[in-house]
């Protein structure tokens, strides 16, 4: 299988491909990165049309190179790989549709952690959406670990860790499972389970899970 990986940042690249390649043996991964683009989204508050329009041409470009499958990366511009569908003649996958499904299947009250609005909005939206196509009636939480991202920019590792570590405190007792909306945050996944004593899903496990069925 031929897989194209759509980046708007550095930070998650890496780890996704040790993990990608260690679940999925001779798989064929091609990267494309561009992470001018989730700081456009951030400082615009959202997807721009300038935003879309890039990420629809990297997806032209991973078609014309002959890729199987693209894979989107990143929960922020989630949506603008549901346009793409209507664009681009190979399947694109949204990193966190097999995390969001595995979680609506599942639980009742799902609580999702986010260190931006940026991205908490777009998850949440589809976990109502998947919700809707399972004829599921399920409970979404906000999980905002708000001043989180701005301390992992500022240098403060520990700090962004804290405040995510806090949110699913907050919410441990009003939730069933917590989706983590940030890929990135996957390193976090087996902590904020011990600190909830709750299921916590994150995009990248729950991904490769799904592409492993594909093969």
């Amino acid at each position: 299988m031929k897989i194209t990986a759509v980046y708007t940042g550095q930070g998650l690249c890496e780890p996704l491909c040790a993990l990608l390649k260690k679940e999925l043996p001779g798989l064929e991964l091609t990267n494309i990165v561009d992470d001018s683009i989730i700081a456009d989204v951030i400082r615009a508050g959202g997807v721009t049309k300038a935003v879309t329009r890039r990420l629809i041409g990297y997806y032209s470009v991973a078609q014309e190179r002959g890729t199987d499958f693209i894979l989107n990366t990143c929960s922020s511009v989630g949506e603008v790989a549901e346009l793409g569908t209507r664009m681009i003649s190979v399947p694109i996958l949204r990193i966190d549709r097999p995390m969001a499904e595995t979680a609506v299947k599942n639980f009742s009250r799902i609580a999702v952690i986010a260190t931006l609005p940026t991205t908490l909005e777009p998850t949440i939206r589809l976990v109502q959406s998947v919700a809707a196509e399972q004829n599921r009636q399920v409970t979404v939480l906000n999980g905002l670990a708000e001043g989180a991202y701005q301390a992992l920019v500022a240098g403060s590792p520990q700090e962004h860790d804290r405040r995510i570590e806090e949110a699913a405190r907050r919410l441990a007792d009003q939730a069933d499972c917590f989706v983590l909306a940030q890929g990135s945050m996957m390193r976090m996944q087996e902590k904020l389970a011990q600190i909830s004593g709750k299921t916590v899903l994150s995009s990248p496990v729950c991904c490769a899970e799904y592409l492993k069925t594909l093969l």
